[in-house]
């Protein structure tokens, strides 16, 4: 299962951001923003690019999640960026259909509580659970 958060700001110049060479679609600065603020030991990797954008991994109390980041353009400089927060899981977890990742996930739940108490972030909205 995917969260997909939602949020519109300014704060973000995806113009120095590095080139993505399979698509040019901007979302590394919204990674390396979230690098610099988790808490709990938490450190992602290296943003890499890929055709829908960015995406790195984190470990959180033992699982592994993949968040996906990209940006589109909206009126007066501000963008909108989505961040996909996927939680990795075992073959055993996804045929028991356990380790889902939902807005209770702690990893989650710390990702969401950034993004809220960011007063740059406009509109910050959890899209749901897919």
């Amino acid at each position: 299962m995917t969260v997909v958060l939602r949020f519109s700001t300014k704060m973000f110049d995806v113009t120095r951001e590095r080139e993505n060479p399979i698509n040019p679609i901007p979302g590394e600065s919204l990674l390396r923003w979230l690098n610099t603020r988790l808490g709990h030991g938490a450190r992602l990797t290296d943003p890499d690019p890929e055709d829908w954008g960015w995406y790195s991994y984190v470990e959180w109390d033992g699982a592994q999640y993949m968040l996906g980041s990209s940006a589109s353009e909206e009126e007066e400089g501000k963008h909108e960026w989505v961040l996909q927060i996927v939680r990795q899981r075992s073959l055993k977890e996804r045929w028991l259909g356990h380790g889902k990742a939902t807005v209770e996930d702690p990893c989650v739940k710390s990702i969401l509580k950034l993004l809220l108490a960011e007063q740059q972030f406009e509109r910050v909205a959890v899209e749901g659970e897919t």
